[in-house]
């Protein structure tokens, strides 16, 4: 095909995708259709020197939070013709390298959550490949998506002093996710103005069975909450288990809050913290496609996208009604 009309491959590749000169492209597409010429997307790939595959990196894809924003991620990623590798991080010991190496086969690079270093992300970033990072605070000039955190968690927290809360405790680790830390400070600087002292987070593995014996433990304790503010559903559904088990009553003994509705968490009357799973990922695909094709990606600006969340409450507070004071912004 690129023999017949006397020009590269490259060149082939970039008039059958409406790219180049007008009048090449138009001689391009008559001999292809000439030709009945359909484009091998691994033979463009080579031509051009791209994968047609982005990498995705997670530091765990047990649970529905991962599951939900992976579908959201590939659903857009087949619309736009790319595949994608997913690489988990949880458990491997030469995390750095396995990310490097990943980064050299594809087109593109998200990376979720506090997986690497931020002098890994520097590093690649200073490679040229495009990248965004996903539920992270900003590094250097890399574009970020996140959702809403620290407003909904100062809601949360109104919302149990509203109905009569005072001592509180927080189950999750602010240490392994930037998210958490959010939620953690959100919770923290309502409480402060209601000149209540913040309790110490419970490090707490973002999973119902740790939800369920770090909340077994909190719930022996002699000065036991009767409010906990979860970093997540799995944490609160597991804490939920373990309130039931002590014959405790939620919300009468306990208040229970978690965050990120996921299914589970509406058929147990959870209150909680809905955010948009599937756009998270959708959106991360769609801004790491748009680096990718756009001319001198590199020049422009790190772009910082914030996802709306909304409180939704249930029966786990003991109330359905929010406060009638607004909440603090």
């Amino acid at each position: 095909m690129a023999r017949r009309c006397g020009v590269s491959t490259a060149t082939v590749s970039r008039a059958l995708r409406g790219q180049g000169a007008p009048e090449t492209s138009a001689r391009i597409r008559a001999v292809a259709e000439e030709l009945h010429f359909t484009p091998s997307r691994l033979g463009r790939s080579l031509a051009e020197r791209q994968h047609a595959a982005n990498g995705i990196v997670f530091p765990d894809l047990a649970g529905p939070y991962y599951a939900e924003v992976v579908l959201g991620y590939e659903e857009v990623a087949a619309d736009l013709g790319r595949s994608v590798l997913i690489l988990t991080t949880g458990g491997r010991r030469s995390t750095e390298r396995t990310v490097l190496e990943l980064a050299g086969r594809v087109d593109g690079l998200v990376i979720m959550g506090r997986t690497v270093d931020d002098d890994v992300v520097r590093r690649i970033a200073a490679s040229g490949l495009p990248m965004v990072l996903v539920a992270r605070h900003p590094v250097g000039e890399v574009d970020t998506i996140t959702t809403e955190s620290r407003r909904s968690s100062r809601e949360v927290t109104e919302h149990l002093l509203a109905h009569g809360h005072r001592r509180f405790a927080f189950l999750g680790d602010p240490d392994r996710s930037p998210d958490v830390a959010d939620r953690y400070a959100g919770f923290a600087d309502v409480l402060a103005r209601a000149s209540l002292p913040a309790p110490t987070p419970v490090p707490c593995a973002f999973d119902l069975a740790a939800g369920r014996a770090e909340g077994s433990r909190l719930l022996r304790s002699r000065d036991r909450p009767d409010a906990v503010v979860c970093a997540n559903d799995e944490v609160a559904l597991g804490l939920l288990t373990a309130a039931r088990e002590r014959g405790l009553r939620v919300p009468e003994d306990l208040a229970i809050t978690g965050w990120d509705d996921v299914m589970a968490a509406r058929f147990a009357g959870l209150t909680t913290v809905r955010q948009p799973l599937r756009e998270l990922g959708a959106t991360a695909a769609q801004r790491l496609h748009e680096r990718i094709t756009e001319p001198d990606h590199d020049r422009t600006p790190a772009r910082h996208e914030i996802l709306p969340t909304r409180l939704v409450v249930r029966d786990t507070c003991g109330s359905h009604t929010l406060p009638s004071t607004p909440a603090a912004r």
